[in-house]
């Protein structure tokens, strides 16, 4: 078998894989990965099928929505810190390396609101998240101690839900779109997948 999967109708051949595999074991990275041929080995490349598959699912949607990667936005804006990559997925957060995926997201996730409600309860729970901090001394900060208003900290609650929320809305949209279009050949199955033979976590 020459393909890795099918998305939408359109081959990944395996040479595609095999170009990715060869780039990354180039790069800085290669002697932390695991040997070719090996278990961890083989489930590396099924990651890199994952990767594969979202930078079509990308361009597939992309194309259908008209967007380009004109005026994206860049990756730091749309994944702040490493708790934002691990909320949204490691396959999600590395397609977001590309712009035209950081302009889809923005698409996909337009209509993406927050309630007023929902930014009170977050606060009442988390009074000091974004009280701004102390100055102590020799130029030190201290840990802050005096709870803010709402209405203090209420466009950085905001951004940092409104943040989490548009994060969760493109993985779920990116999840589905897999689901209907993304058929899997044998051997290249999501790595989590219980039922291929290197799957970890067996019971």
């Amino acid at each position: 078998m020459n393909r890795v999967a099918t998305v939408a109708g359109r081959e990944i051949p395996v040479s595609a894989l095999d170009e990715r595999e060869s780039r990354l074991r180039a790069s800085v990275l290669a002697p932390s990965l695991p040997a070719p041929g090996s278990s961890e080995g083989r489930q590396l490349r099924r990651w890199l099928t994952q990767l594969l598959v979202a930078d079509e699912l990308v361009r597939v949607a992309a194309g259908e929505l008209g967007v380009t990667d004109r005026d994206a936005p860049t990756e730091t804006d749309l994944l702040p810190g490493a708790a934002a990559r691990m909320e949204l997925g490691s396959i999600a957060a590395a397609a977001l390396e590309q712009p035209l995926a950081r302009a889809l997201f923005v698409r996909v996730t337009a209509e993406v609101r927050i309630p007023d409600a929902e930014i009170e309860r977050y606060h009442a729970r988390n009074p000091l998240r974004f009280a701004p901090p102390v100055p102590g001394p020799d130029g030190w900060s201290t840990a802050p101690t005096v709870v803010p208003e709402l209405d203090q900290v209420r466009p950085q609650v905001a951004a940092h839900l409104l943040g989490s929320a548009r994060r969760r809305a493109f993985r779920h949209w990116l999840d589905a779109r897999r689901a209907e279009s993304v058929h899997l050949a044998p051997g290249y199955e999501h790595p989590g997948d219980p039922r291929q033979p290197d799957h970890v976590h067996r019971h």
